[in-house]
């Protein structure tokens, strides 16, 4: 697919461990957008290991600020985070209607199985475990929008990929 000429705001959800970032990254390159997610911008503010509510809203308005700066200059922007709570959520959508930009939700899904197994091998920027995936998911407040949900152990990256765009023409209106 050619690079998006338009800006739309892409919001991958999911616990962790389900693959999100995967994901984002594979159709961040797809589209020619932005990506950005907690994790990397935690490590880029050197808030690695500090995880109570202060600090993940710290990093949250961070991610905020540059989502606004891509969209204000016209670009597709892919975040990617657990967006567990409906408070870390609104400012996305209060960002996307000021910049008047469409917005796009897609949640990723995994097998606790896979999940536990994922989280068990160490990755790049995250430091969640079993045990905090178990706890984001027992406070997690589901999503009541409309999305894509696709299931990270039942399709590779690139079928996840090609689902998300064939929705994202279905559900973004043409700007050619």
């Amino acid at each position: 697919m050619k690079p998006a000429n338009h800006k739309i705001l892409i919001l991958i959800a999911g616990l962790p461990g389900t693959g999100k970032t995967t994901f984002a990254a594979r159709l961040a390159e797809e589209i020619g957008a932005i990506h950005l997610n907690t994790d990397k911008m935690r490590f880029r503010m050197g808030q690695m290991g500090h995880y109570d509510p202060e600090d993940k809203e710290a990093v949250y308005r961070a991610l905020h600020q540059e989502v606004r700066e891509g969209l204000l200059a016209g670009r597709p922007v892919v975040v990617d985070a657990t967006f567990y709570l409906r408070k870390l959520r609104s400012p996305f959508l209060q960002l996307a209607a000021a910049c008047e930009s469409p917005v796009c939700w897609i949640e990723i899904r995994a097998e606790e199985s896979t999940v536990r197994e994922r989280i068990a091998g160490k990755r790049a920027f995250s430091e969640a475990d079993f045990g905090v995936y178990q706890k984001i998911k027992s406070t997690c407040e589901p999503l009541d929008m409309d999305r894509l949900i696709l299931w990270s152990d039942q399709l590779t990256p690139e079928q996840m990929a090609g689902k998300a765009i064939a929705y994202l023409k279905g559900t973004i209106p043409s700007t050619s």
